[in-house]
């Protein structure tokens, strides 16, 4: 089942039980992804595609999630933590942060990097493998404390 039919029964079933939150959350990514299709140009979707699309919106969340919270706007952040648990639910399982060190220790060796100079190189070669199941600064996080 793809996660556009996942997202479709879902909806119906968010419809059913009069969740309107959920039901506002599976409508954005349903929207989302069939922005994305229009943009490529496809009817299909590829599901690393999928998981891009998905990945993106939960860091939107994240960043709005930081700033509703520097502003004091409680209202606002328990909104969007429901949204964020509702997003997270189609991602893939993410990745504790003792396996996302240890799959930055081993693309660090794989790459031959030394320095800081090599930062670039090794977020290239790992975020292709962490996709979707980190969030990207947790990678930053560990290949710098890894190279300097």
């Amino acid at each position: 089942m793809s996660l556009l039919d996942q997202l479709n029964e879902d909806m119906k079933q968010a419809m059913r039980a009069k969740e309107k939150e959920k039901l506002s959350v599976i409508r954005m990514l349903k929207a989302a992804l069939q922005n994305e299709a229009i943009r490529l140009g496809t009817d299909d979707i590829s599901p690393e595609d999928e998981v891009t699309i998905l990945s993106r919106e939960m860091k939107q969340r994240r960043d709005s999630l930081a700033e509703f919270k520097k502003a004091d706007r409680a209202d606002l952040v328990e909104k969007l933590e429901d949204e964020m648990v509702i997003v997270q639910s189609y991602l893939p399982k993410q990745l504790s942060e003792e396996e996302v060190a240890e799959i930055v220790k081993v693309t660090i060796e794989e790459v031959g990097a030394s320095s800081q100079a090599d930062f670039g190189k090794v977020m290239a070669a790992v975020m292709p493998k962490l996709k979707g199941k980190t969030d990207g600064n947790v990678v930053n996080k560990f290949v710098k404390q890894y190279l300097s």
